[in-house]
């Protein structure tokens, strides 16, 4: 079944609904006050999924959606100190929750894929979970000590 350009538009819009919700529930910020920060970050995505679509090549849209928000959040960006300001309404933990709820819905539909993987997946998980900890630690730990927190 292919996507047409607005089916990604409808799912964006929920998710951004869902997302205001959950930063007034979890984070007890007033939609109205973060509505113009997700207006932003829902215009970012468009755009980047617009761009992926004129784009050659097979590059995912979270490539293109991350580039225009560095880009746009820039100090040198004219409105780069106002569009951090105002995206910074918008809880980071609020928009990973309908993200990762959609993504192990997705994941479900594999579970076949998942079945056929066996332990050697769960053994690799592990490493990888293990492995970035580690080195999120070490890192933290360097940033923290050369920049005289610790």
């Amino acid at each position: 079944m292919k996507l047409s350009f607005k089916d990604p538009i409808v799912i964006t819009v929920i998710v951004a609904i869902l997302i205001l919700v959950g930063n007034f529930v979890g984070y007890k910020i007033d939609p109205v006050t973060a509505f113009p920060g997700m207006l932003i970050l829902f215009l970012i995505v468009v755009v980047g999924l617009w761009i992926t679509k004129i784009m050659p090549g097979k590059l995912p849209a979270v490539v293109y959606v991350s580039l225009l928000g560095i880009i746009l959040t820039m100090p040198w960006f004219p409105l780069g100190e106002k569009i951090a300001e105002l995206t910074s309404k918008v809880n980071f933990l609020a928009l990973t929750t309908p993200i990762l709820g959609y993504a192990g819905i997705s994941m479900g539909k594999d579970l076949d894929t998942f079945k056929k993987s066996g332990l050697k997946i769960i053994v690799v998980a592990i490493f990888v979970f293990v492995g970035t900890y580690i080195c999120s630690a070490i890192i933290a730990q360097a940033v923290l000590k050369l920049t005289g927190q610790i």
